[in-house]
C-alpha cells in the first residue's frame, strides 16, 4: 500500500522529480505543453482552448483539478477521458515506482498523468496548476509551448502567502525563460511581479489591456489584438467573467497560429461543468418542476463577485442560494456581493468532506454579510423548503466545487 505524506498539501517539487525520475522522465516526452495558473478561471479558460484547438482537427490531452462527480475527469487523453481500468494500471504503476517513498495524492496522480501523456500521439497537453504554480507538482515541464496566467486575487493565503503581491509570485512560478505568457486582466500589484519575472525570464508578455482586449458590445464580444479585430458571438459559458475568460483564450489560440475560427469554437464550444450550469433534468431537478436550477462552484470572494454579476444579467426572478463551504475559505468575503441579489440563502453541510462548515456557521456567516439566512441539512431538504414557498424561484447552489460535484452526482 502507498504512504501518503502526512500533509494533503505539501508544496514543494522534490518527491515529484524523484517519482518522474523513476518513471523514466515522461515530462520530457509530452506534446507542446501549454501551462494555466490563476486563481480564477484557469478551467474555463482551458476549457476554450480545447474546444478551439480541437475545432481545427488537434488531438489535445488535458489535466485538471478538482474532479466534480468521478475522479477520472483529471485526465483527458487526445480528447476522451482516461478510462478506469486505464487509470487504475497507470496509478498501480506509479505507486510501484514511489517504492513506499512518502507522496501526496496530488502528486502521484499528477505523474499518473503525465505518463499516460507522453505514452500517447497528441498535437496540445493542456496542463492546469493545482494550487499555486512555483511549487505545483505540474511546474516539472522545463520548456513549454505557452504559459497563461488568468486573474489572480486573495485565495489559499496558508499557502500562498497573504498578499496579493506574494500569491501573484506564486502564480508566475510557471513562466519559463524565453516562453511567451499570456496574462489575464490583473490588479496593479499582481501585474507587477508578473512583469518583473517575465523580464527577468527573458519571456515575451500578451498582457490584457496592453496587447490584447476584449469587451461585450451590441451583444458579442469583441476582441482585438495587433493583428486585427475579431467579432464574435457571446461565450456559451454564462456571466460576464466568461467575456474575460474567452479573451485569454483567443489570445493563446492566437500566439498559436490559429484562426478566426478556433476562437469561435472557443467561445461556442466549451463545456465546463458547475460553472453557472443549469440544471435542466435528474431528480433534484425533476423535484422541482416549477423552478430554475443553477449550480456554481465558486468559493472565493472573486468567485462570489463573478456569480453576483451573472445573477445581475439575468431576467428578474425571486433568487435563493443553497450555499455549502469549506471551513478554509473566506466565506463573509464570498457572499458579501450576493447579498444584493438574493432573497435568502439556505445553508448546508458538504457530504462526505471532512472539512465542511456547519450549516449554522455558514448561516451566520450569511447573515453578517447582509443576507437573510436559514440552515437545512441536505440541497434537497433547502429545495423541497423553497419550492415550498416560491414554486418559481431561481435557485442557485453555490460556495463549493466539493458540494457541487456532489450535487451531480446525486442529479445523475
Amino acid at each position: 500500500m502507498m504512504t501518503f505524506h502526512p500533509k494533503v498539501i505539501d508544496l514543494t517539487l522534490t518527491r515529484v522529480h524523484r517519482l518522474l525520475a523513476a518513471l523514466g522522465h515522461p515530462e520530457t516526452r509530452l506534446p507542446p505543453v501549454i501551462h494555466l495558473a490563476g486563481t480564477n478561471g484557469k478551467g474555463s479558460t482551458q476549457a476554450m482552448i480545447r474546444a478551439g484547438l480541437e475545432a481545427g482537427g488537434a488531438r489535445v490531452h488535458a489535466y485538471t483539478s478538482p474532479h466534480l462527480a468521478r475522479f477520472h475527469e483529471r485526465i483527458r487523453l487526445a480528447g476522451d477521458l482516461i478510462a478506469e481500468p486505464a487509470l487504475a494500471a497507470l496509478l498501480d504503476e506509479c505507486v510501484a515506482a514511489n517504492g513506499g517513498e512518502e507522496i501526496t495524492f496530488f502528486e502521484i496522480t499528477t505523474c499518473a498523468a503525465l505518463l499516460a501523456f507522453s505514452r500517447i500521439p497528441a498535437d496540445f497537453t493542456l496542463l492546469e496548476v493545482g494550487l499555486g504554480g512555483r511549487l505545483d507538482a505540474t511546474n516539472v515541464v522545463e520548456k513549454p509551448r505557452l504559459t497563461i496566467i488568468t486573474p489572480v486575487s486573495i485565495d489559499h493565503q496558508q499557502y500562498l502567502g497573504e498578499t496579493l503581491a506574494e500569491i501573484a509570485g506564486e502564480k508566475a512560478g510557471i513562466i519559463k525563460r524565453g516562453v511567451p505568457c499570456v496574462v489575464g486582466p490583473q490588479e496593479p500589484e499582481g501585474l507587477a511581479v508578473i512583469e518583473a519575472k517575465a523580464a527577468r525570464l527573458g519571456a515575451p508578455l500578451w498582457v490584457h489591456g496592453q496587447h490584447w482586449s476584449v469587451s461585450e458590445e451590441r451583444g458579442r464580444l469583441v476582441y482585438q489584438d495587433e493583428n486585427g479585430l475579431l467579432d464574435l458571438p457571446l461565450p456559451n459559458l454564462p456571466g460576464p467573467h466568461q467575456i474575460q475568460n474567452a479573451g485569454a483564450a483567443i489570445a493563446a489560440l492566437r500566439l498559436l497560429g490559429r484562426d478566426e475560427a478556433a476562437a469561435e469554437a472557443a467561445v461556442t464550444r466549451a463545456v465546463w461543468p458547475a460553472r453557472m450550469q443549469r440544471l435542466r433534468r435528474g431528480p433534484l431537478a425533476d423535484s422541482a418542476p416549477g423552478a430554475e436550477l443553477w449550480l456554481d462552484g465558486g468559493h472565493n470572494p472573486a468567485g462570489g463577485e463573478a456569480v453576483a454579476a451573472t445573477l445581475a444579467r439575468m431576467p428578474a426572478r425571486e433568487t435563493h442560494l443553497i450555499c455549502g463551504m469549506l471551513n478554509t475559505k473566506d466565506v463573509k468575503g464570498y457572499m458579501r456581493p450576493l447579498a444584493a441579489h438574493a432573497a435568502k440563502l439556505w445553508a448546508v453541510p458538504i457530504p462526505g468532506e471532512p472539512n465542511t462548515l456547519p450549516a449554522e456557521t455558514t448561516r451566520d456567516a450569511a447573515r453578517a454579510a447582509g443576507l437573510q439566512a436559514e440552515a437545512a441539512g441536505s440541497v434537497a431538504e433547502a429545495l423541497a423548503r423553497i419550492v415550498a414557498i416560491t414554486p418559481q424561484a431561481r435557485v442557485l447552489i453555490c460556495g463549493s466545487l466539493y458540494l457541487a460535484g456532489q450535487v451531480l452526482k446525486e442529479n445523475g
